[in-house]
């Protein structure tokens, strides 16, 4: 692990519901003026089985905890408290940095005739709805509020990602599924390139096993209806 001498800072930045704080954790690379902005890749690649299909989706924004719908780039270390990364955040906030990359995902899959998000007004034969339940960096060890210790002396944290989908035929709006897909990945190291590049690969892997549900349970469901 690539050492420094840089010390944490421990800032209070917000206070959730029963009194837990939100503080401010400095990590390598995420010093510098003005604030880094980090953005997420979509998927590219899918199983050659997965179905092309001739109906129309809509992706709605995520719902998430208001400690996640935020730019800011969260971080766990204690099961009672959030924080986020000093000087570092994300391009959109996380639920509508979700939905985009879900969205290109789809349209890169080459499988799906026409996928939007629901303010465009497209009428569709299903929507996907969705809860970001878990987005954020967590630490094996707590992290002190005045940690005085160097940050090389802490392990790489794991990028989490869990995501709960419901598939919801319209216009008669019946869920037709729910699924939830959660990846870990463990950053090579403990500076925010490479915790952002855990959390590429975390969403990454949510979002392909995301878009391979979706077509492949809409897909079923449409054949069952036109059995009948």
């Amino acid at each position: 692990m690539r050492s420094f001498a840089r010390p944490f800072l421990s800032v209070v930045c917000a206070a959730f519901a029963f009194v837990l704080l939100a503080s401010c954790v400095e990590l390598p690379g995420a010093n510098d003026a003005p604030p880094r902005l980090y953005v997420l890749t979509p998927k590219s690649t899918f199983p050659k089985d997965m179905p092309s299909v001739k109906w129309q989706l809509l992706v709605e924004t995520p719902n998430s905890p208001a400690g996640l719908n935020t730019a800011r780039i969260a971080l766990q270390d204690s099961p009672v408290e959030l924080r986020y990364f000093r000087q570092a955040t994300w391009t959109d906030f996380g639920p509508k940095m979700v939905q985009s990359l879900m969205i290109e995902s789809f349209e890169n899959s080459g499988r799906i005739v026409s996928v939007g998000r629901e303010q465009i007004g497209l009428r569709s034969d299903f929507v996907l709805k969705s809860d970001l339940r878990e987005f954020q960096a967590e630490y094996d060890n707590a992290i002190p509020a005045e940690a005085t210790a160097l940050a090389a002396n802490y392990s790489a944290p794991w990028a989490r990602v869990r995501i709960n989908l419901k598939l919801v035929k319209m216009p008669q709006r019946e869920i037709v599924a729910t699924e939830t897909f959660e990846r870990r990945v463990r950053a090579t190291s403990n500076t925010m390139t490479d915790i952002i590049a855990a959390f590429d690969g975390a969403l990454g892997k949510a979002l392909k096993s995301a878009v391979v549900w979706t077509l492949k349970t809409g897909e079923k469901h449409k054949s069952l209806r036109r059995r009948r």
